[in-house]
């Protein structure tokens, strides 16, 4: 069998129909689900309708992980016992929330084979809605691209590697040699983690941004948005203060230099003096402006989110706050009903 499709989920009623769909879409003539291919979904302790949608394919077998063992999180654990169940020369680990492309699956074992990688990882077209969304993801975004650049985590001789759980491909063999999900069992970043173990070994990996394969809506709410980026946010940036501290020099700067300017703008406004600091003040804040957006286009999202993303500075802020005082002060993170130890990968 050439390839098995691992969906762990979690109460994912809102979204896994949709991911299993264009999943079950993808077998072309000549590779057949069942036959060349395999789908299996592992219900994460589901409290919802998540069992019985994925029930509701017939070509989905489901797997029931049972609960975490102490020292597991709840998807290395779902994750783990389908891979273990598995038969496919490669496994894909595909995130509930993603909706997969017509011909994805084959076209990424092709390039796998094609660079001769262990392990090829995208980065999906996020689908954003509400205002929150739309300003915030683009800034954690263009961060991600700056701390992550996929030339440099692909590259074998960078030490830098990445991966992203919601399209997570990788060859069986190699897989099994790094350990599978059980070798980084409490970690809440286990596909980046995954991603060091095939760099370390020199396996190869490969990791891109891919809005030609698929596409994902991470969060449905503003609190599950807050909930998942307190989570992840100290443990994908090693500077978190520092990145916030930046973040509340950005606020500063780009809203107390026009108020700057407008003070200046006194009765003494149209002598040479005044009107040369407005136009000095006003050149540090475009530069400032200029400097800011063209750090956010780099997050691949429309003109518009990139525009907005200046509303969601001050959001942006508290996040890396609360993310650092949960993994360092309390060592306390939540995630989907489950709590577990802060400060680890």
């Amino acid at each position: 069998m050439n390839l098995t499709v691992v969906v762990p989920a979690r109460n994912e009623e809102d979204c896994l129909g949709a991911c299993l769909q264009s999943l079950v879409s993808q077998s072309e003539e000549g590779w057949e689900l069942g036959l060349d291919w395999e789908l299996l979904v592992s219900d994460d302790g589901s409290t919802d309708r998540t069992r019985e949608i994925a029930r509701s394919f017939d070509a989905v077998t489901v797997i029931d992980p049972g609960a975490p063992p102490k020292g597991w999180t709840g998807k290395a654990n779902a994750a783990w016992a389908a891979a273990k169940q598995s038969r496919g020369e490669w496994l894909l680990f595909s995130d509930a929330d993603t909706v997969h492309e017509p011909g994805d699956l084959r076209r990424a074992i092709h390039e796998a084979e094609k660079h001769k990688v262990a392990m090829l990882s995208y980065s999906p077209r996020q689908i954003v809605t509400g205002f929150w969304q739309r300003a915030l993801m683009p800034l954690v975004f263009s961060e991600l691209a700056l701390a992550y650049p996929p030339a440099k985590v692909s590259d074998p001789e960078s030490r830098l590697a990445a991966a992203n759980g919601q399209f997570l491909l990788v060859r069986r063999d190699a897989y099994l040699q790094i350990g599978g999900h059980e070798a980084v069992a409490q970690s809440m970043l286990e596909d980046v983690d995954l991603a060091y173990l095939i760099k370390r070994r020199k396996l190869g990996l490969r990791f891109r941004y891919a809005p030609d394969a698929l596409s994902v809506r991470m969060y449905r709410s503003f609190g599950q948005m807050c909930e998942g980026w307190t989570k992840n946010l100290a443990l994908l940036f090693g500077n978190t203060l520092i990145t916030a501290a930046w973040k509340m020099l950005d606020i500063a700067l780009l809203v107390g230099l026009p108020v700057l300017a407008w003070y200046f703008a006194g009765p003494l406004s149209l002598s040479t003096p005044w009107i040369t600091a407005r136009l000095v003040i006003l050149l540090i804040w475009a530069r400032t402006l200029w400097r800011f957006y063209r750090r956010v286009v780099q997050s691949n999202f429309s003109v518009a989110d990139c525009l907005l993303s200046i509303f969601g500075l001050p959001l942006f802020v508290w996040l890396l706050w609360k993310s650092w005082f949960d993994h360092t002060v309390t060592k306390r993170v939540v995630w989907k009903g489950r709590e577990y130890a802060g400060g680890g990968r």
